[in-house]
């Protein structure tokens, strides 16, 4: 493959496109990620996963603070890519770095935009129930997510499926998507289509806590894809005899006359609770203040509940 390719991205999601390039035996002179951060206790600088793949791939690594620096926007141009990969980078470019590659500077995004611009499409295509969603190489603009469509690739939403297993299967798919976009470029045959705006199209705005609390007066349906969307934070929860559970799986149960919140069964299957319209929650994975994710039924062993 003879274009020169610079990548930039910093988490997992970004590890399997970047693997992809690599396997498809795309030319990556250089790859752009986040600084090393410290976590845990012990605040160990820790690199980003695509650092840790890059340098097993024997790739040269940079960890600017800022793109918008002068000298970061010479280092690129004197690389002389010719294509610019952009996943989950996580930070807005300038339009100087954007014009620099010979033919374009292309960004994964994970969903059919112009549906769910912004940084959670994945969590919000499951929060909203949808049977399809996909992923969208897009030539890089300004603007947040509001770049020229250059292919979309889609793929069905199993109904149980949260966000986390959804995110993983993405992350493949957007590394097939990137290698066929860059054939495209340098075959020459790379189209480009205008995105469509409208009050149709949700933004996906960033997720937060306000989110968790479980409102049993609405729809088993909608609480069962609040539990798979919010999959792996801030997760799903609601309070039973003054304990706050997460809840990390759930499936619609059978009909029932009693009132939103009131707790019908509690046994080996699961914990039902009666919902809005007239149909229960069966919640059959979660994970009380201070313990362990486990099968509801395991957790019942120890913590009875009361039924009714």
């Amino acid at each position: 493959m003879s274009l020169r390719i610079v990548f930039m991205g910093t988490p997992a999601f970004a590890v399997a496109t970047l693997r992809r390039l690599v396997e498809d035996k795309w030319n990556i002179c250089a790859v752009y990620t986040g600084p090393d951060k410290p976590k845990n206790r012990g605040m160990k600088l820790l690199p980003t996963p695509v650092k840790e793949f890059a340098v097993t791939a024997g790739i040269q690594v940079y960890q600017p603070v800022s793109c918008r620096d002068e000298a970061v926007l010479d280092q690129l141009r004197d690389l002389a890519p010719d294509v610019i990969v952009v996943a989950a980078y996580g930070k807005l470019l300038p339009e100087a770095l954007l014009n620099i590659p010979r033919l374009a500077t292309i960004n994964v995004h994970s969903s059919i935009l112009p549906q769910y611009r912004g940084a959670a499409p994945i969590n919000w295509a499951v929060l909203n129930g949808d049977e399809e969603t996909g992923v969208t190489i897009q030539y890089m603009a300004p603007q947040l997510d509001a770049g020229d469509i250059l292919l979309v690739k889609t793929t069905p939403i199993d109904p149980q499926e949260d966000a986390g297993e959804l995110y993983d299967r993405l992350a493949v798919l957007g590394g097939e998507a990137a290698s066929e976009a860059l054939a495209r470029l340098e075959a020459g045959t790379a189209g480009r289509t205008p995105q469509i705006y409208g009050p149709q199209y949700q933004y996906a705005s960033m997720l937060s806590r306000e989110m968790s609390p479980m409102d049993f007066t609405r729809p088993a349906r909608e609480l069962v894809n609040q539990v798979r969307g919010l999959i792996p934070w801030p997760c799903a929860s609601t309070d039973v005899a003054g304990v706050r559970w997460k809840v990390f799986r759930a499936h619609v149960g059978g009909g029932t006359a009693k009132a939103p919140g009131t707790i019908l069964s509690a046994g080996q299957d699961g914990i039902a609770v009666a919902c809005g319209d007239g149909k229960s929650l069966v919640i059959t994975q979660l994970q009380a203040d201070g313990g362990r994710r486990m099968a509801a039924g395991d957790y019942l062993r120890g913590h009875p509940v009361e039924v009714g």
